[in-house]
Protein backbone atom coordinates (compact mmCIF):
# COMPACT_ATOMS: atom_id res chain seq x y z
CA UNK A 1 0.00 0.00 0.00
CA UNK A 2 1.19 3.36 -0.81
CA UNK A 3 1.70 6.68 1.68
CA UNK A 4 -0.21 9.39 1.14
CA UNK A 5 -0.98 13.00 2.70
CA UNK A 6 -5.04 12.62 3.70
CA UNK A 7 -7.39 15.82 3.72
CA UNK A 8 -6.33 16.55 7.40
CA UNK A 9 -2.65 16.85 6.12
CA UNK A 10 -1.75 14.19 8.00
CA UNK A 11 -0.09 10.67 6.00
CA UNK A 12 -2.28 8.06 5.35
CA UNK A 13 -2.68 4.81 3.35
CA UNK A 14 -4.40 3.93 0.27
CA UNK A 15 -6.86 1.22 0.63
CA UNK A 16 -8.29 -0.42 -2.45
CA UNK A 17 -12.33 0.34 -2.48
CA UNK A 18 -12.86 -3.21 -2.30
CA UNK A 19 -10.62 -3.49 0.64
CA UNK A 20 -12.81 -0.77 2.17
CA UNK A 21 -16.27 -2.04 1.18
CA UNK A 22 -15.30 -5.57 2.92
CA UNK A 23 -14.06 -3.48 5.80
CA UNK A 24 -17.06 -1.39 5.94
CA UNK A 25 -19.37 -4.52 6.22
CA UNK A 26 -17.94 -6.18 8.33
CA UNK A 27 -18.39 -3.48 11.02
CA UNK A 28 -21.63 -3.23 10.10
CA UNK A 29 -22.12 -7.49 10.53
CA UNK A 30 -20.55 -7.02 13.87
CA UNK A 31 -22.92 -3.71 15.09
CA UNK A 32 -25.85 -5.95 14.50
CA UNK A 33 -24.36 -9.13 16.01
CA UNK A 34 -23.79 -6.64 18.93
CA UNK A 35 -27.58 -5.30 19.04
CA UNK A 36 -28.72 -8.60 18.54
CA UNK A 37 -26.45 -9.53 21.90
CA UNK A 38 -27.95 -6.69 23.55
CA UNK A 39 -31.64 -8.10 22.71
CA UNK A 40 -30.53 -11.55 23.69
CA UNK A 41 -29.70 -10.02 27.35
CA UNK A 42 -32.56 -8.13 27.98
CA UNK A 43 -34.80 -10.71 27.14
CA UNK A 44 -32.83 -13.15 29.67
CA UNK A 45 -32.50 -10.57 32.17
CA UNK A 46 -36.71 -9.70 31.89
CA UNK A 47 -37.35 -13.52 32.38
CA UNK A 48 -34.48 -14.19 35.26
CA UNK A 49 -36.27 -10.87 36.68
CA UNK A 50 -39.48 -12.61 36.36
CA UNK A 51 -38.50 -15.97 37.64
CA UNK A 52 -37.18 -14.42 40.93
CA UNK A 53 -40.22 -11.78 41.46
CA UNK A 54 -42.37 -15.26 41.14
CA UNK A 55 -39.86 -17.43 43.80
CA UNK A 56 -39.87 -14.66 46.23
CA UNK A 57 -44.12 -14.43 45.77
CA UNK A 58 -44.05 -18.13 46.78
CA UNK A 59 -41.70 -17.64 49.69
CA UNK A 60 -44.44 -15.34 51.38
CA UNK A 61 -44.83 -16.00 55.18
CA UNK A 62 -48.44 -16.63 54.75
CA UNK A 63 -47.42 -19.67 52.55
CA UNK A 64 -43.92 -21.49 54.38
CA UNK A 65 -43.82 -19.36 57.34
CA UNK A 66 -41.91 -17.17 59.10
CA UNK A 67 -38.16 -18.39 59.53
CA UNK A 68 -34.56 -17.49 59.73
CA UNK A 69 -34.26 -19.79 56.50
CA UNK A 70 -36.54 -18.36 54.38
CA UNK A 71 -34.82 -14.88 55.73
CA UNK A 72 -32.04 -15.79 54.70
CA UNK A 73 -33.43 -17.02 51.06
CA UNK A 74 -35.44 -13.84 50.01
CA UNK A 75 -31.82 -11.67 51.10
CA UNK A 76 -30.28 -13.79 48.25
CA UNK A 77 -32.84 -13.13 46.01
CA UNK A 78 -32.88 -9.62 46.45
CA UNK A 79 -29.16 -9.93 46.09
CA UNK A 80 -29.87 -11.49 42.97
CA UNK A 81 -31.83 -9.19 41.67
CA UNK A 82 -29.08 -6.11 42.51
CA UNK A 83 -26.45 -8.43 40.42
CA UNK A 84 -28.54 -8.42 37.13
CA UNK A 85 -27.13 -4.73 36.83
CA UNK A 86 -24.71 -6.33 34.84
CA UNK A 87 -27.41 -6.01 31.94
CA UNK A 88 -27.34 -2.75 32.08
CA UNK A 89 -23.80 -2.33 32.03
CA UNK A 90 -23.40 -4.75 29.30
CA UNK A 91 -26.04 -2.54 27.29
CA UNK A 92 -24.11 0.28 28.13
CA UNK A 93 -20.91 -1.14 26.56
CA UNK A 94 -23.00 -2.94 23.57
CA UNK A 95 -24.54 0.78 22.47
CA UNK A 96 -20.91 2.55 23.09
CA UNK A 97 -19.16 -0.06 21.38
CA UNK A 98 -21.60 0.47 18.32
CA UNK A 99 -21.34 3.60 18.04
CA UNK A 100 -17.84 3.65 17.79
CA UNK A 101 -18.04 1.04 15.05
CA UNK A 102 -20.79 2.91 13.23
CA UNK A 103 -18.35 6.00 13.11
CA UNK A 104 -15.58 4.12 11.74
CA UNK A 105 -17.57 2.47 9.39
CA UNK A 106 -19.09 5.37 7.86
CA UNK A 107 -15.61 7.34 7.76
CA UNK A 108 -14.11 4.73 6.41
CA UNK A 109 -16.84 5.03 3.37
CA UNK A 110 -16.61 8.72 3.24
CA UNK A 111 -12.64 8.92 3.27
CA UNK A 112 -12.34 5.95 0.59
CA UNK A 113 -15.11 6.60 -1.62
CA UNK A 114 -16.06 10.33 -0.79
CA UNK A 115 -19.24 11.80 -0.99
CA UNK A 116 -21.32 12.24 -4.67
CA UNK A 117 -21.91 15.85 -5.73
CA UNK A 118 -24.52 17.32 -3.44
CA UNK A 119 -24.03 15.07 -0.68
CA UNK A 120 -23.70 16.10 2.72
CA UNK A 121 -20.61 13.77 4.54
CA UNK A 122 -21.79 11.96 7.12
CA UNK A 123 -21.62 13.93 11.04
CA UNK A 124 -18.36 11.81 12.85
CA UNK A 125 -18.68 13.76 15.73
CA UNK A 126 -22.52 13.23 16.61
CA UNK A 127 -21.71 9.46 16.01
CA UNK A 128 -18.80 9.30 18.30
CA UNK A 129 -19.94 8.48 22.18
CA UNK A 130 -19.24 11.14 24.84
CA UNK A 131 -17.13 9.35 26.83
CA UNK A 132 -14.83 6.67 25.79
CA UNK A 133 -15.82 4.12 28.27
CA UNK A 134 -19.61 4.62 29.89
CA UNK A 135 -18.80 1.93 32.33
CA UNK A 136 -16.28 2.28 34.63
CA UNK A 137 -16.69 -0.69 36.63
CA UNK A 138 -14.71 -3.76 36.61
CA UNK A 139 -16.22 -5.71 39.36
CA UNK A 140 -19.65 -5.94 41.19
CA UNK A 141 -19.11 -4.71 44.35
CA UNK A 142 -17.22 -1.34 43.11
CA UNK A 143 -17.34 1.15 40.01
CA UNK A 144 -19.93 3.27 38.73
CA UNK A 145 -22.45 3.67 35.85
CA UNK A 146 -23.55 5.99 33.77
CA UNK A 147 -27.92 5.92 33.91
CA UNK A 148 -28.95 7.41 31.03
Amino acid sequence: MQSMLTRSGGPGVQVPVMVAAELQDSLLVVMHDLQRLEGLLSQATDKLLDHFGAANATLTEAVVGDCAELAAVRAALRAAVTELQFQDMASQLIWHTTKVLQGCAFRLAAETMGTDEGEEAAPFADMAPDRPNPVTQSEMDAGSIDLF
